[in-house]
């Protein structure tokens, strides 16, 4: 089979199909979250799947249950990166597994990031301003990783990145790289260690202080525990970034991926195919209730 009759397959009206994958590596990322890079069983299947920043996979674990996951990029050798924090059944699963473990994975699902926004049009120069609490960064990595290959597409790009502890600042061994590559990486911390010599308190304090000389072409992601990011956009439309600048992840309860088992809908949207990605004024006035 051809590389285009793959992927017309992979798009095709059958969202329930699903494609075998294997572990192929696990890295230990923080206290319970572990990034596994998975590997296609069909070469054909591994060279045509393609995804957007922001989409999701469902993985399967056999005998357990299947759980939406966030792509959090690909490796060097083109494998698929699921960065996944312990939580359930599913996860609880996962984690317990090793290198080879076979699974199940039905995808790309969803909305993405609108990096396509930044750079269709080269007139204007855009600021690019990344709020991630904890896990949070696993569907924004594949965002920095893009900004850092179109650097030249944008003017300035800061990150900022919060966790409860020091430990638990995710892909932080990767932050001088990023920070090589003119990304300006700031973290803070809800809780302090004897070596931590960073800020302390919640990320929304570093939002607060950030420079923004241009907030009309301010373009504003976040992602991370949903009451974070209620302050963080009140904090961006206080700083003068327009709501139609700003762009959120919600990551509530998705059971099929298709809108179909109606887990995931809030208020006339369904999360698992209008989302997770939206625009924050599609979703504006059901966050004023928590966790609706």
């Amino acid at each position: 089979m051809s590389d285009s009759s793959v992927l017309q397959s992979i798009r095709s009206e059958d969202p329930w199909q699903t494609h075998q994958v294997k572990i192929s590596r696990i890295v230990d990322e923080t206290p319970g979250v572990k990034t596994y890079d998975l590997e296609f069983a069909s070469a054909d299947l591994a060279r045509a799947f393609q995804f957007s920043a922001g989409q999701f996979n469902m993985l399967y674990v056999p005998g357990v249950g299947e759980s939406a996951i966030s792509i959090s990029g690909q490796s060097e050798r083109g494998l698929l990166r699921h960065t996944i924090r312990s939580v359930g059944a599913v996860t609880g699963a996962l984690d317990q597994g090793s290198v080879g473990m076979s699974l199940g994975l039905r995808g790309p699902f969803g909305s993405r990031w609108p990096l396509e926004l930044l750079y269709r049009d080269s007139a204007v120069r855009w600021n690019v301003v990344i709020v991630a609490g904890g896990i949070g960064l696993a569907p924004l990595r594949s965002v920095v990783t893009s900004l850092m290959q179109h650097r030249d597409r944008v003017d300035r790009v800061d990150l900022l990145m919060g966790a409860r502890t020091p430990s638990d600042l995710l892909y932080a061994s990767q932050y001088p790289l990023w920070s090589d590559h003119g990304v300006n990486v700031q973290t803070t911390v809800d809780r302090a260690d004897d070596a931590w010599r960073g800020h302390v308190g919640v990320v929304t304090l570093a939002l607060d202080r950030l420079a923004i000389p241009a907030p009309e072409s301010t373009l504003l992601m976040t992602c991370g525990p949903e009451v974070m990011m209620r302050y963080v956009v009140q904090v961006a439309i206080g700083r003068g970034i327009p709501v139609s600048n700003v762009y959120l992840a919600l990551e509530r309860n998705m059971n099929c991926a298709v809108g179909f088992c109606g887990h995931c809908q809030l208020g006339p949207q369904f999360i698992c195919k209008d989302g997770a990605v939206f625009q924050y004024d599609r979703v504006a006035e059901f966050l004023r209730v928590p966790e609706l």
